[in-house]
């Protein structure tokens, strides 16, 4: 019979210490990057779109809503790769990745943007007409703030799950964390560790987004 595992074989803390540096590292020049950035791509663009799909006419709106449906119904992974033969050789892939899971979860977020514009009581729109308002002030000033505050915790959802799909970034060559936990476990035959201090980071940065994210939410309502 195989003996047990020790502790001291499953983990070690000297070779935590030694790995923890790089991968956090990596955390912060690649991971958190691309999830800010992406998320600031992913907010603009799908708010973008889900004005489109609401004010413009059939003729714009339908083919908008034929895109964001092929992308959310594509895998992150093969836009990747299709964006990486698309684009000019010397491009920075990790822009390049950024700006394609932005646009990705951009089409989530617009879906969440149309229905808190639609969940906008009726008398809102009435009462501005009524005052004989401009569309576009209606929308900045009316329709948009309570929509944004109702969508408030869906968009922190997506920006978790933006967070946690930030390895598919390898397929397109990007030492992204769990890419350098992983060289880095292999490099010193302590994939355990290695692991463990990424999976922990994680952990802790989307807990910490989603406090974040409910206290937004709590300032945001009146």
């Amino acid at each position: 019979m195989r003996p047990a595992i020790t502790f001291e074989e499953f983990w070690s803390w000297e070779a935590a210490r030694e790995l923890a540096p790089e991968i956090i590292e990596a955390f912060f020049t690649a991971t958190l990057l691309i999830t800010v950035v992406g998320t600031a791509v992913a907010v603009v663009v799908g708010l973008l779109l889900a004005v489109i799909t609401q004010v413009a006419p059939t003729l714009l709106s339908r083919p908008v809503r034929w895109v964001m449906d092929v992308i959310r119904m594509t895998p992150l992974i093969v836009q990747l790769v299709f964006a990486k033969f698309l684009v000019p050789v010397d491009w920075d892939m990790l822009w390049v990745g950024t700006v394609v899971i932005g646009i990705h979860y951009a089409t989530y977020m617009a879906e969440s943007f149309i229905a808190g514009i639609r969940s906008v009581d009726t008398g809102q729109w009435e009462a501005a007409r009524a005052l004989s308002l401009p569309q576009g002030r209606t929308w900045r000033d009316i329709i948009l703030p309570q929509a944004l505050r109702s969508t408030l915790p869906a968009l922190g959802n997506w920006a978790i799950s933006m967070f946690k799909d930030t390895p598919y970034l390898f397929a397109i060559t990007v030492l992204e964390m769990v890419t350098v936990a992983q060289q880095a476990g292999g490099n010193t035959f302590r994939y355990n560790e290695a692991f463990t201090i990424a999976g922990l980071i994680f952990l802790v940065a989307s807990l910490v987004t989603a406090f974040a994210v409910r206290r937004l939410e709590k300032a945001l309502v009146y």
